[in-house]
């Protein structure tokens, strides 16, 4: 089954996620990529393109980041500011919405981080847009679905096809004249669902920091 992944589909998709709903007390934490890379650089301007309810553009504000997290649904934005107001931050974080297919932030991020994101558009197309809007010697951090030909090890969370990629996929986007690529792997995480249970993703992670 194939995914539009517009507008329409996300307000639906977080609409009806638990973590939408206040009464349930879940809020998800940051992926694990995102928090090491948070305590690792020195804190700057971030973007989290795709940021769903927010938990990775919280995270890097807890650290001190300046971030701003952009996504095409509102509904997903709504429960990232009320998430965001029950905290205090040291950093700042602002939530803009925005067809990411179309969308042109106003100027380039020390860090640019996409985590799970699958906008209307090919998703190597997608990485290879977000990419650009890394500052010289800033930081780029995706973190996707690793493609899998055997679905049932993703214990019925396996993405669409078309939304899973490689690592060495990512890795030939990236012109090795313009990036130092820091990591490509792709590897098994555990994690607890919103109804409880414990799943197994299989990740794909890639860092790469932009020449000056």
């Amino acid at each position: 089954m194939t995914h539009s992944f517009d507008k329409d589909y996300w307000e639906q998709h977080w609409h009806e996620a638990p973590d939408t709903d206040p009464d349930t007390g879940h809020e998800p934490p940051a992926n694990p990529y995102v928090a090491r890379l948070a305590a690792e650089l020195p804190a700057g301007t971030a973007l989290d393109a795709g940021c769903g309810t927010g938990a990775e553009a919280l995270e890097l504000a807890a650290a001190g980041w300046d971030v701003v997290g952009a996504d095409v649904s509102a509904s997903a934005l709504a429960t990232a500011a009320r998430r965001a107001e029950a905290q205090t931050l040291p950093g700042s974080v602002t939530w803009t919405e925005a067809d990411l297919t179309a969308w042109e932030p106003s100027r380039r991020f020390d860090l640019v981080t996409t985590n799970y994101a699958h906008p209307a558009m090919p998703q190597l197309a997608f990485y290879s847009r977000v990419a650009e809007w890394v500052a010289p010697g800033g930081t780029l951090l995706i973190v996707g679905h690793a493609h899998d030909d055997d679905a049932s090890t993703a214990h019925g969370h396996h993405p669409p096809e078309e939304a899973t990629v490689t690592a060495e996929a990512i890795r030939a986007l990236l012109d090795p004249a313009a990036w130092d690529i820091t990591v490509a792997e792709e590897h098994p995480r555990s994690m607890t669902a919103p109804d409880g249970t414990r799943v197994t993703l299989r990740d794909v992670v890639v860092s790469a920091t932009r020449r000056t």
